[in-house]
């Protein structure tokens, strides 16, 4: 009942804009030949324009990988999201300073894409790497969907437009500085600026107040199905892992305890073969100082993970320059 009433806000925020495009076309067209119309219309045009629901895209810093140039992964990718039940990834990116892996479906055609961040890829074992497959595939599947996380981001926008300005302090500072190089000969009074500027923020606390409760309410139905989202998530990482394997992956990531190996050894000029056997070698010390073998899956064992490595080799090679960056 929740996620349909948050199904219905969510439409009702996308027919506001919606009605803003619309209101700025007609309005255009009726009165084609008066500046002021058009300078109304156009103004309404391009709020619907900036409220408009994004498709969503690749990140900036994610680079594509051929399917060709990395079959291996590709074809890890594919089994690891048949077990869990979701479409294969169509496009496989990877990050250089990514710490995470994320499927999501872009563009009009709703496009999976699979973005893996190499730090943390490079740190796991074949089984903990199968784990994250399934994690991002459960998380993408069970999100909030294109509506409704769109309708969120529309009324982020919504407020942040009309109660998130505040007096521009690159400005007064300027004016200061204007006031103090010519002795107060170039001394503008700021209290009209200022004025006006707080009757604006009045003005957008009061106009935005409708818009401030509507982003209230659906953050609450969204939260409040929080649990059964979440148990949702954990029954599709289940068909390829278990939970105390899904809970230690996600204690790691949390921690970031792998990285400090990875960027010190990268520090010292270590190729990537040697600091991936390191980790390695570290994810198979028992507690009695005995090394165990490397766990794997059906879906991707150790020949798979280390055919993935050498397809990401170059990758690896340049990624590991800026680890240090990572915090």
């Amino acid at each position: 009942m929740k996620r349909l009433l948050a199904l219905a806000v969510s439409l009702c925020v996308h027919l506001l804009t919606l009605a803003f495009l619309v209101a700025g076309v007609v309005l255009i067209a009726v009165s084609p030949g008066e500046l002021v119309v058009w300078l109304a219309g156009g103004l309404l045009v391009s709020i619907g324009v900036v409220l408009r629901p994004r498709l969503g895209r690749l990140p900036a810093d994610a680079e594509v990988l051929g399917r060709e140039a990395a079959p291996e992964l590709y074809g890890a990718a594919a089994r690891v999201a048949g077990a869990v039940g979701v479409r294969a990834p169509v496009t496989v990116a990877v990050m250089d300073l990514g710490v995470d892996a994320t499927y999501s479906r872009v563009g009009l055609r709703r496009t999976p894409i699979l973005v893996i961040g190499l730090p943390l890829w490079l740190a796991l074992t074949p089984r903990q790497r199968a784990t994250l497959l399934a994690r991002a595939y459960a998380v993408g599947a069970t999100g909030e969907g294109l509506i409704v996380g769109q309708a969120l981001a529309t009324l982020a926008e919504w407020r942040l437009g009309l109660t998130g300005s505040e007096p521009i302090k690159a400005r007064e500072e300027a004016r200061l500085q204007m006031d103090r190089a010519s002795l107060g000969v170039m001394h503008t009074p700021g209290a009209s600026y200022e004025a006006a500027g707080f009757l604006g923020r009045i003005v957008g606390r009061v106009l935005g107040g409708p818009l401030l409760l509507v982003e209230f309410g659906l953050v609450r139905l969204v939260r409040a199905d929080a649990g059964r989202t979440e148990g949702l998530r954990r029954g599709l990482a289940a068909k390829v892992t278990s939970a105390e394997e899904l809970s230690a992956l996600e204690e790691l990531m949390a921690s970031g305890r792998y990285l400090a190996p990875i960027q010190a050894a990268a520090l010292r000029g270590e190729s990537v073969p040697s600091i991936r056997e390191d980790a390695l070698t570290r994810s198979r010390l028992a507690d009695d100082g005995v090394l165990t073998s490397a766990p794997g899956t059906d879906a991707l064992g150790s020949r798979e993970s280390a055919a993935i490595d050498a397809e990401l080799l170059a990758h690896y090679t340049r990624a590991i320059r800026g680890f240090g960056l990572i915090s």
